[in-house]
């Protein structure tokens, strides 16, 4: 079986005569464009990059450490935790409430047990950090401001004009 690489980046594999056409990405490109483009939202994203990290705070994902590799998908995985994070707390505040909405709609729970559940598992959200360092400080300052945001949202009314 030989492999060819042309030059737009497309790898044709060469196998009894057939020619297959395959895009190489990286393990960093996959995580972005495929795993985390079928998440709802920043918030869900982040949710989901959480979820994939054991007791340990190693990565695991059965399909990237597949196709690219333990260490690879590892590195992959806490980058782009750590890209999310970051887009969070650079986020305006208005616009992680409608955020919350779509993350949250996703899953069928309501924004407010939403917000809540990520609250109650805030060392989860965090990439490596400690629970004390200004980034750590930062998003559990976002999380508390969606939280009250959210329970204070029901008792507002809007005006009729």
């Amino acid at each position: 079986m030989a492999a060819f690489v042309d030059t737009t980046g497309f790898a044709y594999l060469r196998a009894f005569g057939i020619r297959n056409k395959m895009t190489l990405k990286s393990a960093l490109q996959d995580v972005k464009e495929t795993t985390l483009a079928a998440v709802s939202g920043l918030l869900g994203k982040l949710v989901y990059l959480a979820s994939l990290r054991r007791a340990q705070g190693r990565y695991e994902h059965w399909g990237m450490e597949l196709v690219h590799g333990p260490e690879s998908s590892e590195r992959a995985l806490k980058t782009a935790h750590a890209e999310i994070v970051a887009g969070v707390l650079r986020a305006p505040l208005a616009s992680l409430v409608e955020d919350l909405d779509e993350s949250s709609l996703g899953t069928g729970v309501a924004a407010h047990a939403y917000v809540e559940e990520m609250r109650e598992h805030f060392e989860d959200l965090l990439p490596g950090e400690r629970p004390d360092s200004p980034t750590a400080c930062h998003l559990n300052s976002v999380l508390l401001a969606l939280s009250s945001l959210e329970k204070n949202r029901g008792r507002a009314t809007r005006s009729i004009s």
